[in-house]
């Protein structure tokens, strides 16, 4: 696979670099900078070698099968152009926006450009064809193109005309594909989770979150590869439940009981499950709070208990590699981070071990709490990664640029 440090002869080629702008918006200002911050170092690369680089990027959803008047809405909620202005002041120079995704206008825009500078082109979302990798539209946009470059690893596991179309062109067409800085740095992090190596065990694997039915892939490929799995969360109670114990009012997939009972006996002692929880009488709005071994009638449970967090934290203590993706409870109510804190407690407590974040709700989570720089590697895209582990490191926005 090329890195984009091996890309040449780059002074007026027109680069294309799939970026991950999809930032949080409130009343429609950027409320979190940091995945346009995590595209600057491959964008100034490209600035520096005196290419000419288009931006493409999605943002939020647009449900095409919608009524058109849902659809302009879902448009004008997930503009992209709030971000040029926001780029431009990162890169120290003007940042040009497209406001058309594909014809004569974005190709006027493409033309205009001059070595060293940047377009960002409105939300590839806007296009019905890119989540469905529209063959006309990878043309459209692979057209342009001299090189490109995949820098967006959150949607790495997508198959979209951004994300795969124009690479697969490309290469047909003896163009240069790359991967970005971010992207080859989430390879080569989450590939140690993957092939795993004697020196990083014993290896131990977190998971929390809501379904097992989210899971249930990249359990089954962590039980291959890990010496022990941590289960916390929701997802837990499933578990409970397929042993036989009480779960009161909390979440259970009773679809995945067979699936969840299946798993703990051919597991071998490798799953290790809650102790106690701490439970309430509802979801929000509660009046009543326990910490009990097992979940009463007439509630719900929404934590990790004090034992659990013992246990877990003596089952990380001699860890050499951990890999955690879901939080422990309902960590947005401050009432239910403990078992949350407690791992990450844990996991900076460790001197000799690598440890990754896998994105999502687990990253929310230790940025919130201040751990962000206790771990290893915290990854940039939740569902990316887990797909990865679940896929021994294959993924089609990676895959395509080998």
């Amino acid at each position: 696979m090329l890195t984009v440090d091996q890309l040449k002869d780059l002074n007026n080629k027109v680069v294309i670099v799939r970026v991950d702008f999809n930032v949080p918006l409130k009343d429609g200002k950027i409320r979190d900078d940091n995945r346009i911050r995590a595209a600057l170092p491959t964008i100034q690369k490209l600035i520096s070698e005196g290419a000419r680089v288009v931006l493409l990027s999605h943002l939020g959803k647009v449900k095409h099968k919608e009524a058109p008047e849902v659809v302009e809405a879902q448009k004008a909620k997930n503009n992209l152009a709030v971000v040029a202005p926001r780029l431009s002041e990162l890169l120290g120079k003007e940042v040009a926006f497209s406001k058309d995704t594909r014809g004569e206008n974005f190709e006027e825009a493409v033309k205009a450009l001059k070595a060293g500078d940047v377009l960002l082109v409105q939300n590839t979302r806007y296009e019905k064809g890119e989540e469905k990798n529209d063959p006309e539209l990878a043309k459209a946009w692979a057209k342009v193109a001299d090189a490109y470059v995949m820098d967006a690893f959150g949607s790495a596991h997508r198959a979209h005309a951004s994300t795969y179309g124009i690479p697969a062109i490309l290469k047909e067409e003896g163009k240069p594909v790359a991967a970005g800085y971010l992207v080859e740095k989430e390879i080569a992090n989450l590939m140690r989770c993957v092939d795993v190596k004697d020196s990083d065990r014993p290896y131990v694997a977190i998971l929390g979150g809501l379904k097992v039915s989210d899971k249930i892939k990249v359990i089954d490929s962590l039980l291959k590869k890990c010496d022990k799995i941590l289960i916390g969360g929701a997802m837990a109670y499933t578990f409970k439940k397929a042993l036989g114990q009480k779960t009161g009012n909390s979440p259970v997939e009773d679809d995945q009981l067979d699936y969840a009972r299946k798993c703990l006996h051919d597991a071998n002692g490798k799953i290790v499950l809650p102790i106690d929880a701490v439970c309430t009488d509802t979801f929000e709005n509660w009046t009543s709070k326990v910490i009990t071994k097992e979940v009463p009638d007439g509630f719900e449970g929404m934590d990790i208990g004090p034992e659990t967090e013992k246990l877990f934290a003596n089952e990380l203590a001699n860890a050499k590699m951990i890999f955690w993706n879901g939080p422990m409870g309902v960590f947005e109510q401050k009432d239910f981070a403990n078992g949350t804190i407690a791992i990450c407690k844990a996991i900076a407590s460790l001197k000799d071990c690598f440890s990754v974040c896998g994105g999502g709700d687990s990253a929310a989570a230790i940025k919130e709490f201040g751990y962000k720089d206790a771990f290893s590697h915290v990854s940039t895209g939740g569902g990316a990664s887990l797909e990865m582990i679940e896929n021994d490191g294959h993924l089609p926005g990676v895959d395509i640029l080998k």
